[in-house]
């Protein structure tokens, strides 16, 4: 090719904008057909062996009409959802997302910036979005932020910040070498594991997570903490960073906040909190001295897809020391220098305060989500799951064939189906197969686990879409399908 032939020029845009906007229009059509009927669908069914050979085919060499593209969508992969838009999902501790949140995923993606730097609308709405976080738990206003995937990498985020803080704060430039011994973070044995992976990533390993024990209610147990500490301090470790919960993902048991904020001023260690499920729940007038203590941390990671039910993924970490936080990760190679004016200028490039440089603009859905709703409303609907959750531990209560399997907390009730005079293996096999029935037969989607040895149905209800009478149909369908277990069906 010569500078003198001409470029074939082609583009990705559709060749006939009308249909590509008559086809847009039957997608949000069928999405709204969707939320609003959803209550009368099953939450969710298996996927056909048919269907899976789809998604073993070869990458296409050509391309498909739009249209088609939709349909193979519509037969192959919409009706086999996870079903957690759906009202009695209570599997995981999974949002369910909201239409305003859909939509303002649409027009980010529209829009396609990269959040991480330049004087753009999107940086604006960043920052907002992160000061209304940082006021949602009446952290400081000179406080740091950023918005991230989710609690894990929130979790990720914060620790990083906390190893690099350590001592003389030479961690960053010399690595682990320049702490004086082997550095340890501290949390609950119910802690989730995103602290120990989180351990690992930034250099400690698994054997730096001292995971101690619980009391009756699930909770970390101060006086084991305070033990382990004097142990390893004894032993010439380096204690660094206490790890509060606020919401095991197993019962929702919030730690005892205060207690291990008070520890951590004691002992000169940096207290983080994994408020990634129930740091929200500061909201409902409940739990809100119990998770008062959150206001003083030094970190705090929770998500906005589960209790502000903003679609996925959005989680944040807040930091109490901005220039900790900024020096944690703050690098500017020569192609990101910022300019006082133009394109690259603006505000401190987001790049600086986490790992990653190409970042979505997930801060829309959220933006939109809270302009829509507004903080009154938001903190409605969570005590709302909370209250919900005790109408069902009541409900359990009151049937001489079910029991509770742990304490009451925030929005997880842990159940299960019983018979006099059963030992625990037949009772583990009966509520497995209840499970299983409701999940197949697409009633209900609770989750198991196993507390205390005791095979667990475990309802978490993070669920905006929930109503009373859900739970009214799950314990119906629970001693239904028990029965006709145990009648031999």
């Amino acid at each position: 090719m010569t500078p003198n032939d001409p470029i074939p020029d082609q583009s990705l845009d559709p060749q006939d904008w009308e249909a590509m906007r008559t086809l847009g229009h039957l997608m949000v059509d069928d999405l709204i057909d969707y939320w609003a009927g959803i209550r009368e669908q099953k939450i969710w069914r298996p996927i056909p062996d048919e269907v899976k050979q789809v998604f073993d085919l070869p990458i296409p060499e050509q391309g498909q009409s739009p249209e088609e593209v939709y349909r193979e969508f519509k037969e192959y992969i919409f009706p086999y959802n996870k079903g957690n838009v759906h009202p009695r999902f209570f599997a995981w501790i999974q949002g369910t997302g909201t239409p305003m949140g859909t939509f303002g995923d649409l027009l980010a993606s529209g829009m396609n910036p990269n959040t991480a730097i330049g004087e753009h609308s999107a940086m604006y709405v960043d920052r907002q979005v992160v000061n209304w976080c940082k006021q949602l738990m009446n952290f400081p206003a000179e406080a740091s932020g950023i918005l991230v995937s989710g609690g894990s990498m929130a979790n990720i985020t914060a620790l990083t910040v906390a190893r690099n803080s350590y001592g003389e704060e030479k961690i960053r430039q010399r690595g682990l070498k320049a702490a004086s011994g082997q550095l340890l973070v501290y949390c609950s044995v119910e802690t989730h594991s995103c602290i120990q992976k989180a351990a690992e990533i930034i250099g400690l390993g698994t054997d730096a997570v001292r995971k101690i024990g619980i009391n009756e209610r699930f909770e970390l147990d101060v006086t084991l903490l305070k033990a382990q500490l004097e142990a390893d301090i004894q032993a010439g470790f380096l204690p660094f960073c206490v790890v509060g919960t606020a919401g095991t993902v197993n019962t929702g048991a919030i730690d005892p906040m205060d207690e291990l904020l008070e520890i951590s001023r004691a002992y000169q260690l940096w207290f983080h909190v994994d408020g990634a499920y129930g740091a929200l729940a500061k909201l409902d007038p409940i739990y809100a001295s119990a998770l008062r203590a959150i206001e003083e941390a030094d970190s705090l990671a929770f998500d906005l897809h589960k209790w502000l039910y903003v679609p996925y993924e959005v989680g944040c970490t807040l930091i109490r020391d901005a220039k900790k936080h900024r020096d944690s990760f703050a690098i500017t190679p020569n192609y990101l220098l910022q300019e006082k004016r133009g394109l690259s200028g603006g505000l401190d490039s987001i790049n600086n305060y986490g790992f990653e440089l190409s970042r979505g603009f997930k801060a829309l859905k959220v933006w939109m989500s809270i302009k829509e709703q507004g903080r009154a409303k938001y903190a409605a609907m969570i005590a709302q799951n909370n209250r919900h959750a005790a109408y069902l531990a009541a409900l359990v209560e009151q049937n001489p064939y079910l029991e509770l399997t742990a304490p009451l907390s925030m929005s997880i009730t842990c159940f299960r189906m019983i018979q006099p005079g059963w030992e625990e293996k037949a009772l583990q096999e009966l509520n497995k197969e209840i499970l299983l029935r409701l999940q197949e037969e697409g009633i209900a989607s609770p989750s198991s686990t196993i507390l205390n040895g005791k095979y667990t149905l475990r309802v978490a209800n993070t669920n905006q879409r929930t109503r009373s009478e859900d739970m009214e149909l799950l314990v119906r369908e629970v001693l239904r399908l028990g029965k006709s277990i145990i009648a031999g069906g």
